[in-house]
């Protein structure tokens, strides 16, 4: 309840017991004695009351509080509270201690000082101020002060501070005990008991007409008397049916009524009741007087739907304060910590059973400093009172504060001034941002110094076109002289001072669109050239950057792109030549292929002894005729298919390629030629060789070729052998001899075109059996070592590749999948 209503409703249950007891004597003089004996008990009531009055008066008199001196060698206010002497009663004593929430103890002065000093205080000016400020003033400079102490539960502490002599004085007095200083008091009291002998009906209409519920029953719990707002209360007509139909402002009133008479002290409870038809919370104060018990009654829905509310808020304030990621202490003007959220305890790794137990400012930052949780200090001493010097003398506007923690952990301290008194403290765990922040900056001192050493020249436009940054190499690229550009020229007086060396206004305006346009259409990279006036030529590139910026860079490709002139012209020479070779080639093919045909066919009509009976000597030359004849042939076919190849004219004709009878005939093949060189041929064919999709002819001319190079370089008694076998897909085909090998150097070029490294023949066979090869998707391998022969290795897919194959192949193989 608030104090003030509470106040009121005290002096008014007193005010109407007084009158009530002063009308039952009125009355009961009237029935009994008379006017006369009524009036003698009436003076006699008041001499008492007088008597008792000036006993009040002797001790209202004495001063209800304590003094407290400071002598001349303790007037320093650098000794803390130093040792001043204490007066006053030990009930005064023991009141102001109370009030300080102190015991006392080897210095109880000290024990008030220190438990009232950091009190919000008001002077009579208004002004907030601290005991402990003006005290200090007090004993430094002799200056005065008097000034309301705000306590605990509602209680006043008036503070007066006199300089006397060498001495400094301390007056305190408890203002909401004494209330009103004791003349007043008298004073007050002495009109009452006039007024109450004038006219004591006068307190009962002034009860009766009090906006309050007032009543008075019996110590049964039986109402004997109600006011006119208790009669509305319940809805009631008149007093006497109120009374005699017993009607009760809460059913609990008659329990109420007993409780305070059994405990001979007033009872104060809070009821919910029906007051005229609407729902309200009532204030019930129930006081024994003589013959019963006399009550009042208080709406206080509004006080409680307003505690309940700030309740609510409080409850809702922490919950969200403990949901934030920043930690927050607060502390009360005590110093002593009222709440804090769990990122606090987290984030110093406190306890939290230790930390709702409400330790001082101070203790906690001697633990911190304990568990090296604090910034390190020289004097800690000095920082932690300046730390609490901010419950003493708050500053308008706190600085915030950077904290380096020896963890490692920088924190961001934020105060300020709750406003019931005390300090509230933020931390922030900024980290990872002054982590961010050097990287940040180191990352400009960077860039700065890459920019700087570039050979481009780079400049950096912002959405609104206004230059931000621009390298060295750009000045000189475009002949800007140092002050010429600021870094926050507009993008049009950037062309302008560019164009003397590029005039071609469209392109500038295109570049323009790229760095102030906003539309996604322009947001986008371009490239573009320049060529300028001075017969340089420039590559320029522009690219958005995420902030809205655009980023320019301009390179000198003038030597680039003289290097790419002459070597376009050297490469269509050199297809020039290429293509002339070419068409040498496979005319000059095509030339002897006429006068071979004529030379073989001479040979065989001799042969068949159509112009006579050839002699043994005759034969011979005849058969060395067609084996020059055949090697002729073979050349030239090698030479067209190359031609064809580089042409790209060369298709081939897939189709099932059975290994083991094309390894057969191949060796069935060559067996003339290798009987020639008395060289053995051997297969050797692993497992269930099958199929695979291939050009036939390609797949014999290559084995033709391997074996054919094989028993070229294989001497007499040698063996050459054909192996073949499946492995992961493809097929792997080899030829294998046991002739001299050939040397590491030389192993290499062995199947460039045209390379007889291994003596003899034109250096076509190997050539065409890889290119035969790779257009059927595989490889060839050469394995030699000097001395013992040589191995030569193809792998053929199980599948050639379909772009290796005629068009009309590929897409019948595509529908037969």
């Amino acid at each position: 309840m608030d104090p003030a209503v509470q106040q009121y409703a005290t002096l008014i249950v007193t005010v109407g017991a007084v009158c009530f007891a002063v009308a039952a004597a009125l009355w009961a003089w009237r029935l009994t004695q008379g006017a006369r004996a009524g009036h003698r008990r009436w003076k006699t009531r008041t001499s008492m009351l007088e008597a008792r009055l000036d006993r009040a008066e002797g001790v209202f008199n004495a001063h209800p509080g304590v003094i407290l001196t400071w002598s001349e060698e303790d007037v320093d206010a650098e000794a803390d509270w130093g040792e001043p002497r204490l007066f006053g009663s030990p009930s005064a004593m023991t009141a102001l201690l109370n009030f300080a929430g102190a015991t006392a103890g080897p210095s109880p002065a000290a024990s008030i000082l220190d438990g009232i000093a950091d009190y919000e205080a008001r002077e009579a000016s208004g002004d907030h101020v601290t005991l402990r400020k003006r005290l200090r003033q007090l004993r430094e400079t002799g200056r005065a002060f008097s000034m309301t102490i705000s306590g605990p539960e509602g209680r006043f502490l008036d503070a007066d501070g006199r300089p006397a002599g060498a001495q400094a004085v301390l007056w305190l007095t408890d203002s909401t005990v004494r209330s009103l200083d004791e003349s007043d008091a008298a004073g007050k009291r002495e009109e009452s008991l006039r007024t109450l002998g004038d006219d004591p009906l006068v307190f009962l209409e002034t009860l009766d007409k009090s906006p309050l519920p007032a009543w008075r029953m019996s110590a049964a719990g039986k109402l004997l008397w109600a006011n006119a707002a208790y009669l509305a209360a319940v809805e009631e007509p008149s007093l006497d049916s109120a009374v005699k139909n017993d009607v009760m402002l809460h059913p609990d009133l008659a329990d109420l009524a007993r409780a305070a008479v059994e405990a001979g002290e007033p009872v104060e409870e809070t009821r919910r009741a029906v007051i005229a038809g609407d729902r309200c919370v009532l204030g019930l104060c129930l006081y024994p007087v003589s013959g019963g018990v006399s009550g009042v009654a208080v709406d206080v829905s509004g006080e409680m739907n307003a505690k309940e509310a700030l309740s609510r808020h409080v409850r809702a304030h922490d919950e969200t304060l403990d949901h934030m990621a920043e930690a927050v202490a607060i502390f009360g003007k005590s110093r002593r910590m009222v709440f804090h959220n769990r990122a606090f305890s987290e984030m110093f790794s406190l306890d939290e059973a230790w930390l709702d137990d409400g330790p001082t400012h101070g203790e906690i930052l001697d633990r911190l400093r304990e568990a090296r949780r604090l910034p390190e200090q020289a004097d800690f001493a000095e920082w932690k009172a300046g730390e609490l010097k901010y419950y003493e003398d708050f500053p308008e506007e706190a600085p915030e504060e950077i904290w380096p923690l020896p963890d490692g952990r920088t924190l961001r301290v934020v105060r300020q001034q709750h406003p019931l008194g005390g300090v509230i403290l933020l931390f922030d765990n900024v980290t990872q941002e002054v982590v961010l922040s050097a990287q940040y900056k180191t990352a400009l001192t960077v860039r700065k110094a890459t920019l700087d050493n570039l050979m481009e020249g780079v400049a950096v436009f912002g959405s609104a076109g206004e230059l931000r940054l621009h390298n060295a190499a750009f000045d000189r690229m475009w002949n800007i002289k140092d002050g010429q550009l600021d870094d926050s020229a507009a993008f049009e007086d950037v062309a302008e001072i560019c164009r003397p060396l590029f005039h071609k206004n469209a392109v500038w305006e295109e570049i323009k669109g790229r760095v102030t346009d906003p539309s996604p259409e322009s947001r986008v990279g371009s490239v573009g050239e320049m060529e300028r006036a001075d017969g340089s030529t420039l590559t320029w590139m522009s690219q958005p950057l995420p902030d809205g910026a655009t980023v320019l860079a301009f390179a000198d490709i003038t030597a680039i792109k003289r290097e790419e002139k002459i070597l376009r012209q050297h490469n269509e020479a050199l297809q020039e030549a290429d293509r002339q070779k070419t068409d040498f080639v496979r005319h000059v093919s095509y030339q002897l292929k006429t006068p071979l045909t004529t030379i073989s066919g001479y040979a065989e009509m001799l042969k068949s002894n159509i112009s006579g009976e050839l002699n043994e000597r005759q034969q011979e030359f005849l058969g060395a005729i067609e084996t020059a004849s055949q090697q002729l042939d073979k050349l030239i076919k090698d030479i067209l298919d190359i031609a064809a190849i580089d042409a790209g004219a060369l298709e081939l004709d897939l189709g099932d390629v059975h290994l083991e009878e094309t390894l057969q005939s191949a060796l069935e093949t060559a067996e003339g030629r290798a009987l020639e060189g008395h060289v053995k041929l051997a297969l050797d064919a692993r497992g269930d060789l099958g199929a695979i999709r291939a050009d036939e002819t390609r797949v014999k001319q290559i084995l033709f070729n391997l074996i054919n190079n094989a028993i070229r370089h294989t001497p007499e008694g040698g063996e050459v052998t054909l192996g073949c076998e499946r492995e992961d897909g493809a097929a792997r085909i080899w030829v294998e001899d046991t002739g001299a090998g050939l040397e590491p150097e030389k192993q290499a070029k062995v199947f460039d075109r045209f390379n007889s490294g291994r003596g003899g023949g034109a250096g076509l066979g190997l050539a065409l059996v890889r290119e035969f090869a790779a257009m059927h998707g595989g490889w060839v391998e050469f394995e030699s070592e000097q001395g013992k022969g040589a191995c030569v290795t193809v792998w053929l897919p199980e599948n050639a590749r379909a772009q290796a194959a005629p068009p009309e192949l590929a897409l019948s193989e595509n529908a037969a999948e």
